[in-house]
């Protein structure tokens, strides 16, 4: 990060290999679909390009720096797109699967997408870094600039939502496998 500081654009190449494809999937379990998902990533290395003398190797990881840019950047483009985006491409049906179980596993998918996309935008953030990315809390706390006990907060109150709205889908579920 330093040499691309300095204005070395190869070092700056071999950031953006190593580091896209992670970018893209924290991008996108914000903004909630790829080509999104890949424009915000694409805006976030803009930005360390532009701001990399900013960067300060004090021992803060340079992926910290850079998922702090992302879900900001994540967060800032979802807000100013307030729409549904369009499913993602239509996936093809295991014919060895029964259509009942197809149709259940679809629609309980469908829901849990749609419960974490109605979060707030932190506390989906939150989620999707500590859940998705596998990050600890305390990382993620780094990359969002907020205490420990403070993600800790959103991703209670993101779990405690997604498992109320889950409640029905699951109670339906139960009563009907029995």
């Amino acid at each position: 990060m330093a040499e691309a500081a300095a204005g070395d654009r190869a070092a700056f190449g071999v950031l953006t290999r190593r580091h896209l494809r992670r970018s893209i999937a924290v991008a996108q379990r914000v903004v909630g679909n790829a080509s999104d998902a890949e424009e915000v990533a694409q805006d976030a290395f803009l930005q360390v390009w532009a701001n990399a003398d900013r960067w300060r190797g004090d021992g803060t990881r340079f992926t910290t720096w850079l998922y702090r840019i992302v879900v900001n950047r994540a967060i800032d483009y979802r807000r100013k797109r307030r729409f549904e985006p369009m499913d993602e491409a239509m996936e093809f049906p295991d014919p060895a699967v029964g259509a009942e179980t197809l149709v259940g596993e679809r629609q309980i998918g469908a829901e849990v997408d749609a419960a974490i996309a109605a979060l707030p935008d932190r506390q989906r953030a939150a989620l999707s870094l500590c859940y998705y990315e596998e990050m600890s809390c305390a990382e993620a706390s780094e990359v969002m600039q907020i205490s420990v006990s403070a993600m800790e907060s959103l991703l209670v109150r993101a779990r405690r939502v997604v498992r109320a709205r889950l409640a029905p889908l699951l109670r339906h579920k139960d009563e009907t496998s029995t």
